[in-house]
């Protein structure tokens, strides 16, 4: 089988003709159709990701695909069953095993590419809101990166939890995607005033935050008393720097999400939250879906296409 390798951090990860693997005990094997990419793969390649598996390794951590064997003390979900699974690794390749109790039988309105596009942007998104803020139907919502793979979701689901959702995010292209998602009210971060213009609009109970930098420092100078702000990631590159002082004075809580640490301490919580997304797909209340797609072979393209910022919503590689 082929699959995309990672064997150095010096050097880009490269496609390479593998054994088919053989599932261990309790372990799944499946013929992949679709891997989902995320900016967690661009910090693997360099090392600096906080789960970067012991090299060599096979990238991708999300995927979808039919089950095609069992290891030892398996029996479920039956060979040929459709399953989305997260792996943290593993997933640009063809076949690849992974825990049978990660696996998550699909709805069959759920394509492969939706499906790879689904666990990590929607899974954070609800387990940041719904778990962590506690978000409440008529609340405000700040969405910043609204445009992203998972700003996008924290859009949608906003609004499928009733909030009020503010999208900020950058250039007209893609503020209409955040718009299309559900967003009531738009602000442009390259030409706006995020503090002025949120404040305007009664200010932020929760704010979504995957970008850091100057971003955060006017969402929180934009914060109603005891709002909620979430640290989702920093794809501006810039790690904020927060005056207790000020969250004192205001009552406010901001609150980390690492999305994948669920597995470690609270499993139950991350599916949970999944199988609750499942349902609402599956009823038309979320409408998951690739934006761009690769094929394995143009792996590189799409992670360019995130390392750029140049996304709009998700990037899958189908295999």
């Amino acid at each position: 089988m082929r699959a995309l390798r990672l064997t150095s951090h010096d050097v880009p990860p490269e496609l390479k003709d593998c054994p088919l693997p053989e599932p261990a005990c309790g372990q799944i094997r499946l013929r992949i159709h679709a891997c989902g990419l995320n900016f967690a793969d661009l910090l693997m390649i360099k090392g600096s990701y906080q789960d970067t598996p012991a090299l060599p390794f096979t990238l991708g951590m999300e995927v979808a695909g039919i089950v095609d064997a069992h290891g030892d003390g398996v029996d479920t979900p039956t060979i040929g069953t459709r399953v989305a699974v997260y792996g943290g690794q593993g997933g640009l390749a063809e076949y690849g095993c992974f825990d049978a109790d990660r696996a998550l039988t699909l709805p069959d309105s759920l394509t492969f590419e939706a499906a790879a596009a689904f666990q990590i942007a929607y899974g954070t998104s609800h387990l940041a809101l719904a778990h962590r803020a506690r978000l409440a139907a008529g609340e405000t919502l700040l969405v910043l990166g609204a445009a992203g793979g998972v700003g996008l979701t924290a859009v949608e689901i906003g609004k499928a939890m009733g909030a009020r959702v503010i999208a900020c995010a950058r250039g007209a292209g893609k503020l209409e995607a955040a718009r299309a998602a559900g967003a009531d009210h738009l602000i442009d971060a390259e030409t706006d005033d995020i503090r002025t213009m949120t404040k305007d609009l009664g200010g932020a109970d929760v704010v979504y935050d995957p970008v850091g930098g100057d971003q955060f420092t006017a969402a929180f100078r934009a914060c109603r008393p005891e709002a909620r702000i979430l640290t989702i990631g920093f794809a501006s590159g810039e790690v904020p720097q927060i005056p207790a002082n000020h969250l004192l004075v205001k009552n406010l809580t901001v609150m980390g999400l690492y999305w994948g640490g669920y597995l470690t301490f609270a499993p139950d919580v991350l599916t949970g939250s999944l199988r609750t997304l499942l349902d609402w797909a599956a009823e038309g209340q979320i409408a998951p879906r690739a934006h761009h797609t690769y094929p394995l072979e143009r792996t590189m393209e799409g992670l360019e296409l995130l390392r750029t910022r140049r996304s709009t919503g998700k990037v899958v590689v189908t295999i």
